[in-house]
């Protein structure tokens, strides 16, 4: 039988995706950069695959390489998961989390996948609130730590993720044509609400707010039914809803922040539990596949890229 792959390597190789270069992931795994570069020679060997190629003074990962990390990731998680199942000392108790519903929608089930199998005897309390309920549930002490939009003025958190925002139409209406133009947003103290109106104000665009809710499932819904025009953060991008540019008349929006918010007082075991597994599964976050609207861009060639780009539309329902 072939020999099996070696965790630790594998471990190595997700770490310099991770951080981005060898020198980093050597101070993330606590080994020298000799020590890495041997690893990742030996992986290839047993691979029988370059895993990464030079690109200037960095490396990026080739094919072969970006197929192995999935199956790696997956390899990890479960070797993560086999020796917690066997964990005499595994954590034991309940935390509460809190995080807006478009968070939910789209973070949630990894978050929850990836903790509840590598700690099956913690119970998960779950409220979905918006950012400024949840902060001011955190103040309180009702919850253990919530994942919010960052706001320093009004309440601290630490930034775990930043992506790009983003003003969102139906591919298949013209609501983003019409004026006034509809909006479908949060209620009047969300953050994006505001950030929306003042920037539609700043470009002297006329516009009427038609759809006001806490819930991402019935602003989604207005846009894909071609009823209004909304923002959105990236991964909240959803079949069907097409990007909008300052060549359509919308003027650029600043990123959306993520932040964590921890209730001090909970066990320190706990919340790093509960703290890695989230920034673990936001790290694995990746925009939905896109497709380009011809009729928009007629000479855009689909791109190897992470990110989405003006124009395009997310495949259609």
């Amino acid at each position: 039988m072939p020999a099996p792959l070696d965790i630790d390597q594998l471990r190595t190789f997700a770490a310099i995706v991770d951080a981005g270069s060898f020198t980093r992931a050597a101070e993330s795994v606590h080994k020298t950069q000799s020590a890495v570069s041997m690893q990742m020679r030996r992986l290839e060997e047993r691979i029988g695959k370059p895993l990464f190629v030079k690109d200037g003074r960095s490396n990026r990962l080739t094919e072969d390489g970006e197929k192995l990390l999935v199956y790696a990731r997956r390899m990890l998680r479960l070797n993560e998961e086999t020796l917690a199942a066997f964990d005499e000392n595994r954590l034991e108790g309940l935390i509460r989390i809190g995080t807006p519903d478009d968070y939910a929608d789209r973070y949630l089930p990894e978050i929850i996948a990836r903790f509840a199998k590598s700690n099956p005897n913690v119970e998960l309390y779950i409220v979905c609130e918006s950012s400024n309920d949840l902060g001011e549930k955190m103040a309180r002490g009702e919850l253990d730590i919530a994942l919010v939009t960052h706001n320093p003025r009004l309440r601290q958190s630490e930034v775990v993720r930043t992506e790009p925002l983003y003003w969102v139409t139906s591919a298949s209406h013209t609501a983003h044509e019409t004026t006034p133009l509809p909006l479908a947003v949060g209620r009047r103290n969300c953050q994006w609400r505001q950030l929306a109106c003042a920037a539609l104000d700043s470009v002297d665009r006329e516009y009427q707010i038609l759809f006001t809710s806490w819930s991402s499932t019935v602003v989604a819904s207005a846009v894909l039914a071609g009823l209004a025009v909304s923002l959105l953060p990236e991964a909240a991008l959803r079949p069907g809803m097409r990007i909008l540019s300052p060549a359509d008349g919308f003027p650029p929006l600043a990123p959306a922040q993520i932040g964590i918010m921890r209730r001090p007082g909970v066990p320190a075991s706990l919340m790093n539990a509960i703290t890695q597994h989230i920034s673990a599964s936001l790290d694995n976050i990746t925009p939905m596949p896109i497709a380009a609207k011809e009729e928009v861009d007629p000479g855009y060639q689909p791109l190897r890229s992470a990110r989405l780009r003006p124009g395009h539309m997310m495949p259609g329902w």
